[in-house]
């Protein structure tokens, strides 16, 4: 646990967790809106996701440098009120109507979240025993779980619940249907305003904190480059495995709703009810498991969850009805602790590397922009939206044999292949 002096700074990084979690979980309520108002297939939606991790890859290593340049706690303000242009953004997106304005909104929020997270995982890892880092993350990720439970329920009221029935809908004439959908758009313009407002106080509020500077150690080589920090191969099956899990994690959530829908006939605010309980499992799984890595290796606890998962997922293809909506909020409870601990083990011992590493690990949550848009594919090429379920399958196989063995600083298998994974 972190000692007295890191006490008020480990609450106040602590609470970015939520802000970042709560504006995550607002895409699964605006991938279902945006369809509807502006008329897309699943494919074109799912641009919401990619709008938001492609941002991550990109701003990634720029985020580390400004955290090497400038410090953790400029780069923490300089991260909030990116993420605060981002939210009032909306407003003139929803004036204008149009989807690609919406889009650049969200990629503005996600280069914020960006900067966000590549100072707040290892700032929390650094505050305190080192060998209690993997809890400390899990215990700070749980703020994220809490937003995950909050989010839908609350956006789903705000947004999802302020258009035309279908039924007025289809007595419409057609251009009367477009603009009375177009003008649903509407409806994100409070919710965002609120949040950017929030997130400018916190960040004033940071600003006249003190909080205390983490020095890694030594100076890095002024010649080192990203591609010298693959020397770690765990480092390599790390971002490898959290590409996937990423990849898993944003298509369970951001297609929860459709998926629902479909599978068990759900009305989307029903859905998002349960995408909110599928938060609540989210967030007990992570204080489960952080309460678990007292008594169990966080690699075997990892591998372990990742194979029950992945036992789910053929749940959640092959059955029908509501057992397939409990199922996906079971796999919600055993994804709770892959994305900290991934992390957490894929930067140990790296050093002078640290923040290099960090800043790879958060460059593979791209990963959420690309395989959602596979889920996607599938679902829509075979006009069943729950073989889609194919796609976080793969991605938990490979985070367990990152748990089984990936994670081992001195493994040598496919220590070859494992870059290019």
């Amino acid at each position: 646990m972190p000692q007295n002096k890191y006490l008020f700074p480990l609450i106040l990084v602590t609470s970015l967790f939520f802000l970042w979690g709560f504006a995550h979980n607002l895409d699964p309520i605006l991938i279902p809106h945006l369809k509807r108002s502006f008329t897309l297939t699943t494919v074109q939606a799912t641009l919401v996701d990619s709008a938001v991790f492609i941002a991550y890859f990109i701003m990634a290593l720029p985020a580390g440098f400004i955290l090497k340049k400038y410090g953790y706690k400029t780069g923490i303000i300089t991260g909030l009120l990116l993420f605060a242009f981002g939210a009032y953004l909306f407003i003139p997106a929803a004036n204008t109507q149009q989807y690609g304005f919406f889009l650049i909104a969200l990629f503005v929020i996600a280069c914020g979240l960006t900067i966000l997270e590549t100072a707040a995982n290892p700032y929390i890892s650094s505050l305190g025993d080192p060998e209690s880092s993997t809890q400390r993350l899990n215990f700070a990720q749980s703020f994220n779980g809490l937003a995950a439970a909050l989010a839908p329920i609350i956006g789903a009221r705000v947004i999802l619940t302020k258009g035309a029935s279908d039924e007025t809908l289809s007595k419409m004439t057609e251009a009367a249907r477009k603009i009375a959908l177009a003008t649903e758009a509407s409806s994100v313009k409070t919710p965002y305003f609120v949040l950017g407002s929030v997130l400018v106080l916190i960040a004033i509020a940071f600003a006249f904190t003190k909080l205390p500077e983490i020095e890694s150690g030594e100076e890095q080589a002024t010649d080192k480059n990203i591609f010298q920090t693959f020397k770690h191969k765990h480092l390599s099956r790390g971002v490898a495995a959290q590409f996937f899990y990423i990849g898993a994690q944003v298509s369970v959530f951001s297609l929860f709703i459709l998926y629902a829908t479909k599978s068990a006939g759900l009305t989307e605010v029903k859905a998002a009810d349960y995408l909110g309980v599928g938060g609540i499992a989210f967030l007990i799984g992570r204080f489960i498991g952080t309460f678990l890595m007292k008594y169990f290796r966080p690699a075997d606890l990892l591998a372990i969850y990742a194979v029950i998962n992945l036992m789910l997922c053929l749940s959640a293809i092959f059955l029908h009805g509501m057992v397939t909506v409990y199922t996906v909020i079971a796999i919600c409870f055993f994804m709770s602790i892959m994305f900290p601990t991934i992390f957490a083990l894929g930067i140990k011992n790296l050093g002078n590397d640290t923040a290099i590493g960090s800043s790879l690990m958060v460059m593979s949550i791209v990963g959420g922009a690309i395989l959602p848009r596979a889920f996607a594919y599938i679902g829509d090429a075979a006009g069943n939206i729950q073989l889609g379920y194919f796609v976080p399958l793969i991605c938990f196989a490979v985070v367990a044999f990152f748990g089984w063995k990936g994670h081992r600083t001195n493994l040598k298998l496919i220590n070859a292949v494992a870059p290019i994974l």
